[in-house]
């Protein structure tokens, strides 16, 4: 077996992994005491939403998904580098595709992970030297400034991404800002597309790059469907003490600042023209013209991370789909691999 795919039957155990978590099972029971740590350290990482990030992963890593992934690429005759990996930690495992796509290209790393996120992405390198010792002594995980690199592929904030651009401005980079997922309706999606909108908008609270912040409506559309949609999710929401907490901060920022809102008890509507919005907030416009709507998401696709809609627009996804992308839906739309294969 060749080590390209030593290392791509390695992930796909992986992925079984994954695919198989069972609470009563003994052999994950190290899994669970990462998740109540992760929870422990970071509210936001309730024990559903790492379960869904890692079992969401279970079923990206599978052998069909890799092999289609990396079918156009190269693999076998690069030059070992060492690259940088400074990973976000907004939601469960969202820096995993960037140390994934290091290891897959046969690189080592050096991570430094968010203290929002310490205890997951490193477990699961544990997980896959215990399944293949290919990856042994591939990665070192670090709180310190990165040194001793070739490369740097860093996710931050839109400031902490100037900051980025400055220090590693020396090596070959890929430096992330904030982007945000929106989505677009024009009335006549089904129940069951509102359901998957609304999950795309509070599944991991919405704070992942790819949720749904805003959503663009024709004239005099019904704000009570999003409502309806919304409602199922409340118990949920509401449970989780920091989402209550931002909930009340929110809605009474807004009311001190006389912005007008619509509220259902646990969530806000604002109309608004920013791509982002705050925890427990949807922010909303009206469009006349799909047309020009189109030109105007064109101009700002820098801030976009993806587009949900019915109605075929260029590069969108169905409703209902921004959570799950696949290995091939690359963040800000730059290719790590690509990237990797160039060094």
């Amino acid at each position: 077996m060749d080590t390209r795919t030593q290392r791509l039957v390695a992930f796909k155990k992986l992925g079984e992994y994954l695919r198989n978590i069972n609470s009563s099972d003994p052999s994950y029971q190290d899994l669970y005491e990462v998740i109540r740590k992760s929870n422990q350290t970071n509210g936001w990482f309730t024990e559903e939403n790492c379960l869904i990030a890692l079992k969401s992963w279970g079923e990206t890593l599978d052998e069909k998904s890799l092999y289609k992934w990396l079918k156009p690429y190269q693999l076998n005759t690069l030059e070992t580098k060492t690259i940088g990996l400074i990973l976000a930690g907004n939601i469960p495992l969202v820096g995993f595709h960037d140390l994934l796509s290091v290891l897959i290209c046969g690189h080592k790393a050096i991570v430094k992970t968010s203290s929002n996120d310490p205890y997951l992405v490193p477990f699961l390198y544990r997980k896959l030297i215990e399944l293949d010792t290919i990856f042994e002594n591939c990665v070192e995980f670090t709180s310190e400034r990165l040194t001793d690199f070739d490369a740097v592929i860093a996710t931050g904030s839109n400031n902490a991404a100037r900051y980025f651009a400055h220090y590693f401005a020396h090596v070959p980079h890929i430096i992330r800002k904030n982007r945000n997922g929106i989505a677009v309706l024009d009335g006549t999606e089904s129940e069951e597309d509102l359901q998957g909108l609304a999950n795309d908008i509070v599944q991991y609270f919405g704070l992942g790059c790819r949720s749904i912040a805003k959503v663009y409506l024709p004239r005099e559309y019904d704000l009570n469907l999003l409502f309806g949609a919304l409602y199922p999710h409340a118990d949920m929401l509401m449970q989780n003490a920091k989402f209550a907490n931002n909930y009340d901060y929110n809605k009474a920022v807004f009311l001190m600042s006389e912005f007008e809102l619509l509220d259902n008890g646990f969530f806000l509507l604002r109309e608004h023209d920013s791509f982002g919005s705050p925890v427990a907030c949807l922010h909303y416009s009206y469009y006349d013209c799909l047309e020009d709507l189109t030109t105007h998401l064109t101009e700002a696709s820098n801030q976009i991370q993806c587009i949900s809609s019915n109605l075929g627009l260029n590069q969108a996804i169905p409703l209902g789909k921004a959570q799950q992308p696949d290995l091939w839906d690359y963040a800000d739309g730059v290719d790590p691999i690509a990237f990797l294969l160039k060094l």
